[in-house]
């Protein structure tokens, strides 16, 4: 008797860990909206990323004190979990849960949370580079999010319909060079234009960042990709 098993995947099957993910993000805007409403804004300079913190010029001439050194670190994780409203938060989430699926499969639960957060931090340096001095305070989890897709997109079957591979797309192949333009493309025409930036920039995180976590994502993606757990194999 030959026993046919099915291959595809039920699309909706989350792993927990992206669930979880999803859950402490949601949990930290539930907190700043509904619990500490009043702390809005001071949440946002204390824990958003504002590139000036880092400025000795800037510091110098506003007399602004930018902390200790753990209190300057932190921002840049800490902006991963705050967002400037429901829209903000729900079309992040939209696109971490396709993309974050996909890579904590194949990374698992704790190499998916370092990815994320090594995307995101890559994302506020290159937001920071570009921006230096800037004392707006940017926010949201964006650049965290670009750096799954760009490992997701290398993740992928090409051509569509072909078995699951076993190595990432290369970083010079088609589809991958493909996507790079296109994304590049898109975030450049939104750095250009504003196109869906809201009336309040510090509850938008720049452009800058999603291509800082893109990139991250794309090169760091194969590093992290030798060290995800293996499923045993026994040979007959």
């Amino acid at each position: 008797m030959v026993h046919f098993q099915e291959t595809r995947q039920p699309f909706f099957r989350v792993p927990g860990a992206v669930l979880v993910l999803i859950g402490v993000i949601v949990a930290a805007h539930l907190l700043r909206v509904f619990v500490f409403p009043e702390y809005s804004d001071k949440l946002f300079v204390e824990y958003g990323f504002i590139p000036a913190r880092y400025s000795a010029a800037y510091l110098a001439a506003h007399h602004y004190n930018p902390g200790t050194w753990f209190e300057r670190v932190v921002p840049f994780v800490s902006h991963l979990f705050l967002h400037g409203n429901w829209t903000h938060l729900a079309i992040n989430m939209i696109w971490l849960l396709p993309f974050g699926a996909v890579v904590a499969r194949r990374f698992g639960p704790w190499l998916f949370f370092l990815f994320f957060l090594v995307c995101g931090v890559a994302g506020a340096v290159t937001h920071m580079a570009l921006n230096w001095g800037s004392d707006i305070p940017t926010i949201g989890a964006s650049g965290a999010i670009s750096g799954l897709m760009a490992a997701g997109f290398r993740m992928m079957s090409y051509p569509p319909g072909a078995p699951e591979r076993e190595e990432l797309l290369p970083l010079l192949s088609r589809p991958i060079l493909g996507i790079s333009a296109v994304w590049i493309a898109l975030n450049a025409v939104l750095g250009m234009t504003g196109f869906g930036a809201g009336p309040d920039v510090v509850t938008n995180i720049a452009w800058q960042a999603h291509l800082g976590g893109f990139v991250a994502g794309l090169l760091l993606s194969g590093l992290f990709d030798r060290f995800r757990p293996r499923v045993p194999t026994v040979s007959a």
